[in-house]
């Protein structure tokens, strides 16, 4: 399989990495430094485009796969605000697009158990919930895409939280749910989900300990995507 890295920082090099020891090849490594590259590319020779550059480059880089037919998998966050733009774009080219804020399948189990442990707590007064993010001091977006989707999950299952908020200066509403970002070197990624009580808490977590994981469940979506059509997830990916 010919892979095209777009974005070629810390997750792009651990991909073209990983991919080769797996036996695909790289077709080319993107970078914002050599984006005019693209131009000379042949889509035909390229069977998925992996996106993990920054927030402002994503939906370019996003679009530019889709109006040529390549399927398209995006770990970028920061960007979700014109996620109807892409959506649109997939279906003017009957394109492939497949969005994860995170690859782990770790975090993706953590993800499921969160909505369920969401539900359970929606019966039991008296808890206040907050989620805490802890990433390397590169990662430019706050709070982590993670962070997001994990405080999306328990907005859906908890009656009296209707969005979330960035903890600073301001304090969080009754209907808001707190989100902590800290950035810290050489975390590569920590979230927490507190439950808090004057009795006791409940904290669900997860912690990586490298990209590997991240790098490897991008490789293996890479694999199986080829066939598919449409916005994908890693519900699709996973079954869940």
């Amino acid at each position: 399989m010919n892979i095209l890295l777009l974005g070629y920082g810390k997750m792009g090099k651990l991909i073209g990495e990983l991919g080769e020891q797996r036996g695909h090849q790289i077709a080319a490594k993107i970078s914002i430094d050599n984006t005019q590259d693209l131009d000379s590319l042949d889509p035909k020779s390229i069977d998925v485009a992996i996106d993990f550059s920054q927030p402002e480059s994503a939906i370019s880089n996003i679009k530019w796969g889709l109006e040529r037919g390549i399927p398209v998998i995006s770990g970028t966050t920061g960007w979700l605000d014109r996620w109807d733009e892409i959506v649109t774009s997939v279906e003017e080219n009957d394109g492939t697009f497949f969005y994860a804020s995170n690859f782990s399948i770790g975090v993706n189990v953590l993800f499921k158990v969160n909505q369920y442990l969401a539900k359970l707590m929606n019966e039991v007064s008296d808890y206040s919930v907050t989620v805490e993010e802890i990433h390397h001091t590169a990662k430019l977006d706050a709070p982590s895409g993670t962070a997001i989707t994990i405080a999306e999950g328990i907005i859906e299952n908890m009656g009296n939280l209707d969005s979330w908020i960035l903890k600073g200066d301001t304090p969080a509403l009754e209907n808001q749910l707190p989100i902590i970002s800290k950035r810290i070197d050489p975390a590569p990624g920590t979230h927490i989900i507190s439950y808090q009580s004057k009795v006791d808490d409940l904290v669900l977590s997860h912690t990586a300990h490298s990209r590997e994981g991240f790098v490897k469940g991008a490789i293996l979506v890479a694999e199986w995507i080829t066939d598919k059509k449409g916005v994908l997830s890693m519900n699709d990916f996973l079954s869940f």
